[in-house]
């Protein structure tokens, strides 16, 4: 076979690869952004932050939807924002991690008002994880009243009952029902382009909304009306931080053809259309999206509206969880359970407490608002506000990073700004329809946040005041000990400097030390993940006393029994049958001995004795495992 022959083939394969790829992408990724079009032009000239429907008003919002997906989502996500990846991963903590390495450290400093500022970004992220399953599924739900009155008093009911099965389905993963994703969200965007191309033969001058000079004198006059629309408008670009926060699992470039090629599109052309219906029958603003569809199409519209919101909303779900193994992780939020639901996706990983207590609070939210149109209120606050911050993370990169200078990096971040500030402008007016509610939210994940840092730090001061030495304890305890049992001791230590009380509180109570000793310290790194080769160190200190030092990145799991066989590449042979892990445990009081205030030390004790089990945690074996507790006042 010739060099070219092999060239051409390698570049199918290449072509191949990022064609199915791209196809995945879509139904992950696309999900939020492509159901907009069945609550956004609606609530633009129906809901609650409505303007009257004119012909000018129709075609400048038209303008401002097509503009807002061009600066928002094209420019600004696919071109810029996308590239400022952490090795290869995305995300408001990952841009976090990147910007401010060290992300352990203080929170004090330049270093700390970054972290503080992505640390409050990812709190919003879960009122989005709240909100888009519930207006998602509603607003699709809502298609069987067009359909016919008989559904109007269950839409709620039904909505519920697919919010539920859907929550409770998390368990099982998604790895098996994913590969229907993609050709399901594409069948979607084809019948978004088809019912919009539908409405704009009715209506075809909706065209010249492309022009961004209809949105300029939409804005003109009278002023207010554009300025409140933009709430509403918003809505379009809602899935703007899910393509960048799945970066790591398509790709940039899957990603960018996705949009290009069929997303961005069929939003334009459904947008279009439902403009076009709305010039020809003002009626139609109830609910332009489904009333742009022929009589015959509704039944069928609706299960594949219902089909694409699910997946919508499985992706921002998921989203959840990994944005909750990263924070935990990071040291950001406690232990908690993480169980892995595919074999060959390490991102497909299902978080239970997270999982329901977001069914919690979609399941509030339905029942509370009751419409889409009423719940669209609290839509995009906490999203506009991350997109702020992913902004100013994104312009820190550029100078530190990519060393753009600041007459390159300023204007284009100030145009972004503007862009940012005008839309939370916006949707700060619906903050009393609702929008209080992702932000209390968020306020309160925030809250935790920071507790768990700032009890972390401290409790790992005050255990370090009380540790000894490695240098006094080998010298004076472990050289000296007369009683020696077989196997082998493995202590957990936080850090890998120190003698962790547990093997000094065994030393002191029981008077014996096992024959071979091994001090294991688990490091999170500002990556990831980390390569298997770099992934533990093994000193032996003096013979039979070994310190390990292990490292994993902020999308891993740490699994003991695993590095344990990876210490057998570097000399360390450890048998498990033989083998006890001591863990330190810590009962926690509250005082008014530290910086924190009481109210902060009493949550921080609540959730260090909520988190998981150390054991479960870090894999190890139950069986093999004593804990030995030590009273710490806070």
């Amino acid at each position: 076979m010739t060099g070219q022959s092999l060239s051409a083939q390698g570049t199918q394969r290449g072509v191949s690869g990022l064609g199915i790829a791209t196809l995945t992408a879509l139904g992950v990724v696309f999900g939020d952004i492509g159901t907009s079009p069945l609550y956004a032009l609606r609530e633009c000239f129906h809901g609650p932050h409505s303007i009257p429907l004119t012909e000018m008003n129709v075609m400048g919002v038209l303008s401002l939807i097509v503009w807002s997906l061009i600066l928002v989502i094209s420019v600004k996500y696919l071109v810029f924002v996308l590239r400022a990846d952490n090795k290869g991963e995305g995300g408001i903590l990952a841009l976090t991690a990147l910007v401010a390495p060290r992300a352990q450290a203080s929170l004090k400093g330049a270093r700390g008002i970054l972290i503080t500022v992505g640390l409050f970004g990812a709190a919003l992220l879960y009122g989005d994880g709240v909100i888009t399953p519930a207006i998602s599924v509603l607003s699709a739900v809502e298609g069987l009243n067009i359909a016919t009155p008989f559904f109007e008093p269950y839409v709620v009911l039904i909505t519920v009952g697919i919010l539920c099965v859907l929550f409770v389905f998390q368990s099982s993963g998604t790895a098996k029902i994913g590969k229907l994703f993609g050709p399901i969200i594409l069948i979607w965007f084809l019948a978004l382009a088809l019912l919009g191309i539908k409405g704009i033969l009715d209506s075809p001058h909706v065209v010249k909304a492309v022009i961004p000079s209809y949105a300029v004198d939409f804005f003109s006059s009278p002023p207010k009306d554009g300025f409140i629309v933009l709430g509403s408008v918003f809505l379009v670009v809602t899935g703007g931080e899910a393509l960048y926060a799945d970066l790591g699992h398509f790709g940039r470039h899957a990603i960018q053809l996705g949009w290009f090629s069929v997303a961005l599109p069929s939003l334009i052309l459904q947008y279009f259309g439902q403009g076009a219906l709305l010039l020809t029958n003002p009626a139609a603003a109830e609910n332009p999206f489904y009333l742009l569809a022929p009589s015959w199409a509704l039944y069928p519209l609706v299960v594949i509206s219902t089909l694409a919101t699910i997946i919508a909303s499985q992706a921002v779900i998921t989203g959840a969880f990994s944005l909750s193994q990263q924070a935990a992780q990071l040291g950001f939020l406690p232990r908690m359970e993480v169980k892995h639901t595919s074999e060959q996706e390490i991102g497909q990983i299902y978080v239970p407490m997270v999982n329901w207590a977001l069914l919690l609070g979609t399941l509030y939210l339905v029942f509370e608002f009751r419409s889409s149109s009423r719940l669209a209120a609290a839509y995009g606050i906490a999203v506009t506000t991350t997109m702020f911050i992913t902004t100013i993370l994104t312009y820190v990169v550029m100078r530190r990073k990519w060393n753009w200078s600041l007459i390159g990096a300023i204007p284009l971040s100030l145009i972004f700004l503007v862009v940012d500030l005008s839309f939370f402008g916006a949707n700060s007016m619906k903050i009393l329809d609702g929008g209080w509610f992702p932000l209390l939210l968020a306020s309160v994940i925030f809250l935790l946040m920071i507790t768990w840092k700032r009890g972390r730090k401290i409790l790992a001061q005050q255990l370090m005041a009380r540790a000894v030495s490695q240098d006094k304890f080998i010298k004076e305890v472990f050289q000296n000990c007369k009683t020696r049992v077989p196997g082998t001791a493995i202590f957990l230590s936080a850090t890998p400097k120190g003698i962790p009380i547990a093997l000094t509180k065994n030393n002191e109570h029981n008077h014996i030390l096992h024959e071979r000793i091994i001090v294991m310290t688990m490091t999170t790194l500002e990556v990831p993940q980390v390569p298997k080769k770099d992934r533990v160190q093994v000193d032996e200190v003096v013979p039979g006393f070994f310190r390990v030092i292990a490292q994993y990145g902020f999308m891993e799991s740490p699994n003991v029994p695993e590095l344990l066989k990876n210490c057998e590449e570097l000399g360390l042979i450890v048998n498990l049958e033989q083998t006890t892990f001591f863990l330190g445990r810590e009962t926690l009081i509250a005082s008014n001995r530290t910086e924190m205030p009481r109210w902060q030390e009493k949550i921080f004790a609540f959730m260090a004795q909520n988190a998981q089990r150390a054991t479960d945690y870090f894999k190890i074996p139950s069986d093999r495992a004593i804990e030995i507790g030590t009273v710490v006042d806070m």
